[in-house]
C-alpha cells in the first residue's frame, strides 16, 4: 500500500488531472501527470471494466501496480500529480514487464530525480 500522503483519491484532483495533465504512453501503461505546489508526489491508479469484467482481475492489476510503485516513489520528483491508466493487456502481463514499461515512462517523462 502507497503511504497516505502519496495516494490521489479525489474525484476533483482526478479530474484536474486528466484536463490539465501532459500524457506519455508505455506499451501496456498510460501516465498522465501535472505539476502542483504540493510537496508530495500524489499517484492515482485506473483500471477500468475494459481490462476485466471481473473485479478480482481488476484488483490484481491494482495491487500490482501499488506495489511496482512502492518501489519506486522515492525515485520519482516531488510536486506532481499523476494518474497512471492500464491497458486492457495489463491483466495478461508478468510484473517484471509492468514495473520495465513504468520505468520507461517515467524515464521518457523526465519525472525520475537526477
Amino acid at each position: 500500500m502507497l503511504p497516505l500522503k502519496n495516494r490521489l483519491k479525489k474525484k476533483k484532483d482526478f479530474e484536474k488531472v486528466f484536463k490539465k495533465g501532459a500524457s506519455t504512453k508505455g506499451a501496456i501503461f498510460f501516465l498522465k501527470a501535472v505539476f502542483t505546489q504540493n510537496q508530495n508526489t500524489r499517484i492515482g491508479f485506473v483500471v477500468s471494466k475494459k481490462i476485466s469484467n471481473k473485479a478480482v482481475v481488476r484488483n490484481k492489476v491494482k495491487r500490482r501496480l501499488r506495489a511496482i510503485m512502492r518501489k519506486l516513489i522515492l525515485q520519482i520528483k516531488d510536486g506532481y500529480d499523476m494518474i497512471i491508466v492500464a491497458s486492457p493487456i495489463a491483466k495478461d502481463s508478468a510484473i517484471s514487464d509492468m514495473e520495465k514499461d513504468i520505468t520507461t515512462i517515467f524515464k521518457r517523462s523526465g519525472l525520475f530525480k537526477k
